[in-house]
């Protein structure tokens, strides 16, 4: 027997374990908003997890790197909310000695995964790098060891490589935005087509809601996003969260787009992939 309160939709939703995610699924994760009436399915794992299913189209909703949408446009719609983007900042190259962009060429860099927006940034910024793959959380210790001689950090690595006695090589967000002189988008939500505009919308609505919750209840969303900081301090913490949930995590603006235009049109020019996808895009049901 249905029980008058059962969901009326099941559905995964991905999420990276990671400050920013935290932030915005605050609300959904903890009950404090209703769901709609769809029955909600937490799926937390790292970004290049989250790109690899998506690649299967295994999940209903999920964060995905922004370089992975060429690959699943014909599964997935991209959502208008919950990106996360870089204003002049972004994925860092360090090093444990100065290093300039050019001198990267040929030198064994540790990078978070090949399918991520800072890895494709990388190939476009300095195409000769040789990649080493590994987990995100290892590279700074990589790169300290001698592992490998430079490494590309993301997350809340960003702010505290200098902790470690690294040298920064090129900040990607910067460098971006002096060739491109638009906004990084390096983080998407994405949803499942199969699922029917309707219900994606439902989906979007529901995130968007949920970033408005922590936006007005800060203090609470942050003490939950730093569950996820890996020992990043409140300072730092708040920092990072306010980097990359911003006005773009709430629409997804005209710049942003053009941006993710001009990131897959150059990635294209470059043979990192195969075609320039059309970007469709999902848009919370209005009030």
């Amino acid at each position: 027997m249905k029980l008058a309160h059962s969901p009326t939709k099941l559905v995964t939703v991905g999420h990276t374990p990671d400050m920013d995610d935290a932030f915005m699924f605050f609300a959904i994760a903890t009950g404090a908003i209703p769901a709609d009436g769809l029955g909600i399915t937490h799926v937390i794992e790292d970004i290049q997890a989250l790109n690899r299913r998506a690649l299967q189209a295994e999940l209903d909703m999920t964060a995905i790197s922004a370089a992975s949408y060429p690959a699943l446009a014909g599964d997935y719609w991209i959502v208008s909310v919950g990106s996360s983007v870089g204003q002049n900042y972004g994925p860092v190259v360090i090093a444990r000695r100065a290093l300039n962009l050019q001198e990267l060429a040929g030198r064994r860099v540790a990078v978070p995964g090949l399918q991520t927006t800072a890895y494709l940034l990388l190939r476009l910024a300095a195409p000769q790098i040789i990649p080493v793959e590994m987990p995100f959380e290892q590279i700074p210790h990589a790169v300290l060891k001698g592992e490998v001689e430079a490494g590309l950090v993301i997350h809340e690595w960003q702010l505290t490589y200098g902790d470690a006695g690294l040298s920064p090589v090129v900040d990607l967000g910067i460098w971006w935005q002096q060739v491109a002189k638009l906004p990084l988008p390096l983080g998407l939500n994405v949803v499942k087509k199969s699922l029917g505009k309707q219900t994606a919308r439902r989906l979007a609505t529901l995130l968007q809601e949920s970033i408005l919750y922590a936006f007005a209840h800060e203090e609470g969303a942050l003490a939950y996003a730093m569950r996820f900081g890996r020992g990043t301090d409140p300072q730092r913490a708040r920092r990072f969260v306010g980097m990359y949930v911003n006005e773009e995590s709430l629409a997804l603006s005209a710049p942003c787009r053009e941006a993710l235009r001009l990131l897959f049109t150059r990635a294209h020019a470059a043979g990192l992939i195969p075609d320039v996808p059309r970007l469709e895009v999902i848009e919370p049901l209005k009030p």
